[in-house]
This record gives structure tokens, C-alpha cells and sequence, in this order.
């Protein structure tokens, strides 16, 4: 799956949202995005890092420890 088809996914599915709200104005998009990606984008990475947050850390591009700020945040770990 290339990025293209990624940024398209996540288009369509924006659009699919705002049709839905039918001319309610959306509140807090952004943050909304951002957790409704960033928790997938965690457990994908973490199960294919096979759960070693120092690997899926450096294939985020984060620092450990924010990695670890985010797993609590989204309860991937306790």
C-alpha cells in the first residue's frame, strides 16, 4: 500500500464524516484525527517490532520514553 493510497483512505473517510455530521460543524478534528490514527499506528508497530519498544520507538522515529507516554495514554500497556 503506497502513501497515496493511505492520504486517500483517510480522505475519503474525512469526507464520509463531515457528510455525516450533515451541516453540524465538526469540534476538535485534529486531536480527533490524531487519535484515531495514532492508536492502530501503535499496536500495528509494536506487534511487528514484536512488542520491543526500543525497535518500534526507532521505526517511529520517536524517543522511547514518548513512545511509552503514548502507549499509557492510549492503554496499549499498563
Amino acid at each position: 500500500m503506497s502513501k497515496k493510497h493511505i492520504e486517500e483512505c483517510v480522505r475519503t473517510s474525512l469526507e464520509g464524516y463531515l457528510k455525516d455530521l450533515r451541516g453540524t460543524e465538526p469540534d476538535g478534528m485534529y486531536n480527533m484525527m490524531v487519535n484515531v490514527v495514532e492508536k492502530p499506528l501503535l499496536e500495528v508497530v509494536m506487534h511487528h517490532a514484536d512488542y520491543n519498544q526500543s525497535k518500534a520507538a526507532q521505526w517511529l522515529g520517536l524517543n522511547r520514553n514518548t513512545l511509552r507516554k503514548k502507549l499509557l495514554e492510549h492503554k496499549l500497556i499498563k
